[in-house]
């Protein structure tokens, strides 16, 4: 499987041995970084193993992400220089910092205002975890009126509808690309809501003990939580079950949200980051020829 991210002014890639990172830059030109992925998980093959390897992918996904969100900045012209690793780091804690203030901190101590309704510590935990998604579902529809941020949900639709088209086995160009759907179920959108909503079967049982020990409880049981959801998604993404494709629904619908249709030129750059982590047999034949007419784009039937 290929997987990808959005990031400023383009697209990464990652497949089976190789991330790449293609940036649009401020003359037009295409900018290309290819990486080897190094990951944890084969040296040690036990976090391989289900349950384990949801947090290994969880963790190496948030640093390359934020090592591709550092090289776009620099190639789109908003940064002069790449994060160093210390700036890295010091990026991730914090944005840990603020994503444990957002989505655990404030709805588990805003869930004590329902203690005037009841004090039931199930009813309590439930009310917490509504608190936390609706948290959740604002913060996204907030950051989607944003102008920047709007481009770079075009480039997610973009990521999305070039993978559709790869997974499909036909040619990469724009014209095939663009006949896809922009909502894809292994989307990281679906992960997270998945994560939302399993934090809220998870936490249910926990009792309601003092404010800093269910903090505290939260995120030591976040590995657990995003263990069961990526295994949910991975299943899903791999799944034709109908059954199984209307639970991951509300997931599409949200990615609604953060994706929007690209302009071919962000389908481009979807292209050739593609192109650059996938074995050259896997490539097909026409991928990267942008420009096809209308008669030669009328012949490709796609499902």
């Amino acid at each position: 499987m290929v997987g990808g991210q959005a990031v400023i002014e383009g697209v990464m890639m990652r497949g089976p041995g190789l991330t790449a990172t293609a940036v649009r830059d401020p003359q037009g030109a295409i900018q290309l970084e290819k990486k080897p992925v190094h990951s944890i998980s084969d040296r040690f093959p036990v976090l391989k193993k289900p349950m384990l390897r949801g947090s290994v992918s969880l963790v190496e996904s948030l640093v390359i992400g934020m090592r591709s969100l550092s090289y776009s900045a620099k190639m789109a012209g908003e940064e002069e220089e790449q994060l160093s690793d210390r700036e890295l780091a010091g990026t991730i804690v914090f944005a840990l910092v603020l994503a444990s203030v957002l989505f655990i901190a404030i709805p588990t101590g805003a869930a004590k205002l329902f203690h005037v309704v009841t004090e039931d510590p199930f009813f309590l935990n439930l009310m917490e975890g509504v608190l936390r998604l609706a948290i959740f579902l604002a913060y996204i529809w907030g950051i989607s009126r944003m102008k920047d941020i709007r481009r770079v949900f075009q480039y997610h639709g973009a990521e999305h509808k070039t993978i559709h088209c790869y997974e499909a086995g036909l040619p990469l160009t724009v014209e095939n690309v663009q006949r896809f759907s922009r909502l894809h179920p292994r989307c990281g959108t679906n992960f997270l809501l998945i994560v939302m909503l399993v934090s809220i079967f998870v936490f249910a049982f926990l009792g309601w003990p003092s404010l800093t020990e269910r903090i505290a409880s939260r995120i030591l049981l976040l590995p657990v939580v995003a263990g069961i959801s990526y295994e949910i998604i991975r299943f899903a993404g791999r799944s034709d079950n109908r059954l199984v494709q209307a639970a991951v629904r509300p997931g599409l619908w949200l990615q609604y949200l953060t994706t929007r249709p690209p302009e071919d030129e962000m389908v481009e750059v979807a292209i050739e980051s593609l192109k650059a982590v996938l074995p050259e047999e896997e490539i097909v034949a026409g991928s990267g020829e942008y420009r096809r007419t209308a008669e030669q784009a009328d012949e490709i039937a796609v499902p």
